[in-house]
């Protein structure tokens, strides 16, 4: 009896299902079945189900109880493979035409999510239906191009890892995160006052609003960088813009209401009443997450600004009664990554503690100035290279070589428009052939602040050779611990698969598991021991560890 068997939704409704043998080929009859989710609950044996897009056919078995095991994603091989090939960019829903030799049409264009509806995730996307056999025949050859590649059982790792992400990001968006809106409405009073009829700015914009106002003796709007630097210029102050680091420093009565009025209009913005309304159904937030969203293979959300929560609205975020929030963190994941990929013994050894990282490299080359150790290291890692950055930089080489000739030869390979890839092979595209931009690079358009995150897209830089090596250097690392949490997720899920327990949140260094009081220490170990396989099997077996700082929590914004 096989464990792994191939899905295809067929036109009729029903699906067709077939097992597969070690060789990835067919090992039995196909059959038809009449719905997805009895096609599925029917095969309890089956620990991997072949399917051409997670994001078509899992929510839809989520929302008849149905959770399996893992699953290998057609779509999201064929992006990493197509990357790793050097074709970053070319539609990743187009394998079957592309292994026939025939015209290869785009992509179907990506929705973004519809507030307070179904999510369109749940919407098959007929255009690219693959018929069982199709499936099977862009399986084979997607086997064999694993084959092709420079390290195969690591790119065969990634897509399993990735493919478990996406299992992930299903999963999480239908739980959701336990949110209050009484809690969060009363955040929006006491930061915001009375909440005016008709949409107009709050009491408490309003009056920061005519202090402004006052300060430079004529109306000004606030919300309009133009109208304030129109106004400071009339003051006889000259500034480019009304961010916070320029205009600071500046002696003149408008600036602290400016910068008070900057910082709740966000809040009003972003997260005010009618990110209420629209985000939060049923005591849950829920956000689109898109696992690999990012060419780093960092995680986005479509809509709802989860990744950018500001730590007085985590007020709202809050367990349900008699349960807890488990909030993990990974300390000073960058630079145990760079040790773990670079090899260096020094900065392994370092790595190898559970103690502050940073404090260990002061007293081995920055004579305990941990301050500097941190700018040196994250200056390595994201690439300054001038001014005191340089002097850093070249006291941190003199101690660990190895780990900053890593990241010095990838930014090298990515001045030069070489390809570069992450330890288990995740590539970032050359500059030549790259799109103008994150859509034609087959990215989905995401908020603003979270592409930003990653610095970088196909296009923008490539014309820079300079900007894209330092966005190589960054993305050996921030790519490899990508890798890394995609394996941590997946090996905490799995802890988690006979508790209660729900993984409800992840952003890059930080997971969430909602779960009943007495399974806390149970989560608490799990997450510890989810890091250390997943260091594990992304690097082989060194001395670098990757520590948790955990809180168990009522309250999301109690955490940190």
């Amino acid at each position: 009896m096989t464990d792994r068997w191939a899905l295809a939704p067929a036109e009729d409704g029903g699906v067709d299902v077939a097992p597969l043998g070690p060789d990835g080929l067919p090992a039995g009859p196909v059959r038809r079945e009449p719905d997805l989710a009895g096609a599925v609950r029917g095969r309890p044996e089956v620990t991997r189900w072949v399917w051409r897009s997670t994001a078509e056919v899992y929510p839809r078995l989520l929302a008849t109880g149905v959770r399996v095991e893992r699953c290998y994603d057609i779509e999201d091989a064929e992006t990493l493979l197509l990357g790793h090939e050097g074709r970053s960019g070319e539609p990743h829903s187009a394998a079957l035409a592309r292994l026939r030799g025939g015209p290869v049409p785009p992509d179907p264009p990506h929705r973004s999510a519809d507030p307070g509806a179904q999510s369109p995730l749940f919407e098959p996307q007929g255009s690219a239906r693959l018929t069982l056999d199709e499936l099977l025949a862009v399986y084979a050859e997607q086997q064999r191009r694993h084959d092709r590649t420079e390290r195969p059982d690591r790119m065969r790792l990634l897509t399993a890892a990735e493919s478990a992400g996406m299992l992930i990001a299903a999963e999480m968006n239908r739980a959701g995160l336990p949110w209050s809106t009484e809690v969060h409405r009363e955040v929006l009073r006491e930061l915001l006052g009375e909440r005016y009829t008709g949409g107009g700015e709050p009491r408490r914009l309003a009056e920061l609003a005519d202090e402004v106002s006052a300060a430079f003796g004529r109306r000004v709007r606030p919300d309009l960088p133009a109208d304030v630097i129109k106004a400071f210029a009339q003051a006889g102050i000259k500034v480019k813009s009304t961010r916070r680091w320029e205009i600071s420093g500046i002696d003149h009565p408008a600036v602290q209401p400016l910068l008070a009025y900057k910082k709740l209009y966000r809040i009003w913005v972003a997260h005010g009443w009618t990110w209420l309304q629209d985000w939060v159904r049923e005591g849950r937030f829920r956000p689109e997450f898109q696992a690999g969203g990012t060419v780093t293979g960092r995680w986005v959300t479509n809509g709802g600004g989860a990744l950018q929560i500001p730590k007085v609205i985590r007020r709202a975020a809050v367990a349900d009664p008699g349960w807890r929030l488990v909030v993990a963190d990974a300390d000073q994941m960058e630079p145990r990554v760079l040790a773990a990929i670079s090899r260096d013994p020094g900065l392994m050894e370092v790595a190898g503690r559970e103690t502050d990282l940073y404090q260990a490299v002061s007293d081995r080359a920055f004579s305990g100035d941990r301050g500097q150790a941190k700018l040196a290291v994250l200056g390595a890692v994201y690439g300054q290279t001038s001014g005191d950055g340089l002097k850093n930089l070249a006291a941190l080489r003199r101690r660990f070589p190895k780990a900053v000739a890593y990241v010095d030869d990838a930014a090298r390979a990515g001045e030069e428009g070489r390809l570069v890839r992450t330890w288990l092979g995740r590539t970032c595209p050359p500059a030549a052939g790259a799109g103008d931009g994150a859509e034609e690079a087959g990215m989905p358009q995401q908020d603003a602040e979270e592409q930003a995150a990653d610095g970088w897209v196909p296009g923008y830089a490539s014309t820079n050779s300079r900007a894209r090596g330092r966005f190589a250097r960054n993305f050996v690392v921030q790519g490899s611990a990508a890798d890394w949490a995609l394996l941590m997720l997946a090996a905490l899920r799995r802890s988690c698969a006979d508790l209660a327990a729900e993984l409800v949140f992840f952003q890059h260094d930080e997971v969430i598991v909602h779960c009943p009081e007495e399974e806390t220490d149970v989560v608490v170990a799990a997450i510890r021991e989810a890091a250390d396989l997943a260091g594990r099997l992304t690097f082989g077996e060194t001395p670098v560890r990757f520590p948790f700082t955990t809180a168990v929590v009522e309250c999301y914004a109690d955490a940190k």
